[in-house]
C-alpha cells in the first residue's frame, strides 16, 4: 500500500526534526526513524490501529510524545498529521475538508 502524506502533515514532521536536531545533534534522525518505523508498520497492518474518528486511526509512535493521524483512500494510505500529544486534541480534524 502505497503512502502520501500531506502538507500540512509532512510540514510536521520537518519541524519537529528541525526542533529535535536543535536540542541534541542526531535526535531529529532519530525521530524520523521512529516515524520510518511507524510508516512501515502502518503499511504492513493499515487496521491494526485504532479507529479515534469514523475512517480515521491513530498510530502512536514508541519514542517521541507522536503519533502518525492517517485514513485509507482507494488503496492509498493517506497520513493527516504528525500529532504532538501534547497539542490540542484534533486540531487535524479541519484537514479532512481539504
Amino acid at each position: 500500500m502505497n503512502v502520501r502524506f500531506l502538507t500540512l502533515a509532512q510540514k510536521e514532521a520537518d519541524e519537529a526534526f528541525v526542533w529535535y536536531e536543535e536540542k541534541a545533534k542526531g535526535k531529529g534522525r532519530e525521530f524520523l526513524d521512529e516515524l520510518d518505523r511507524v510508516v512501515r508498520l502502518v503499511k504492513v497492518y493499515p487496521l491494526a490501529s485504532p479507529a479515534i474518528e469514523q475512517e480515521i486511526r491513530r498510530c502512536l509512535f514508541a519514542r517521541f510524545p507522536y503519533s502518525l493521524v492517517y485514513g485509507i483512500d482507494d488503496q492509498m494510505i493517506v497520513v493527516i498529521a504528525i500529532a504532538h500529544s501534547h497539542r490540542e486534541p484534533n486540531y487535524w480534524v479541519e484537514r479532512l475538508t481539504r
